[in-house]
């Protein structure tokens, strides 16, 4: 029902919003300051998400949870849609998830209102959970060298076997 709500009123705000301030200043500039906008968010977008992939990489590389660097990814990614639809609410919108402190706070909502249960993989070799999360029981470490054998080429001996002669 939410959903039917936002298809209904976003584009009745956008409509109005238009007639507003196309009324104000002008047609010419209402159309400038339109595609000024998706043009500066394109520019933000690509300079943030650059910036949230370079996050999401540190987090594997240091082994750490990679959720709040994906949910800020695709906050961005979700404000990149709403700056390249023309509007001014969804402009608004779409820059207000291009802040930082912005999608953090709504991280955060998001965070405490899901709750996982448990995830993983077929035979428990799923991801072993971060500092907040259980410690594995087994906790061993093992530590070994190794040396690369060259591969011997191989001799065929005639048929495989498989084939009549």
């Amino acid at each position: 029902m939410w959903l039917l709500i936002a298809f209904i009123a976003v584009p009745l705000i956008e409509i109005t919003l238009f007639i507003q301030v196309g009324g104000a200043i002008g047609l010419g500039w209402t159309l400038a300051v339109v595609v000024s906008t998706a043009i500066l968010g394109t520019w933000l977008v690509r300079s943030q998400g650059a910036l949230a992939l370079g996050q999401l990489r540190s987090s594997f590389n240091d082994l750490r949870d990679p959720t709040e660097p994906l949910v800020h990814g695709a906050m961005i990614l979700f404000s990149g849609a709403l700056l390249l639809t023309p509007g001014f609410f969804t402009d608004a919108v779409g820059f207000a998830f291009l802040v930082p402190r912005f999608r953090a706070a709504a991280y955060r909502a998001i965070r405490d209102r899901v709750k996982v249960q448990s995830f993983g993989t077929p035979g428990g070799m799923g991801p072993r959970p971060g500092p907040q999360g259980r410690r594995d029981p087994r906790g061993d470490v093992i530590d070994g060298d190794f040396h690369e054998i060259p591969e011997q080429p191989r001799q065929t001996k005639g048929p495989s076997g498989w084939t009549k002669d």
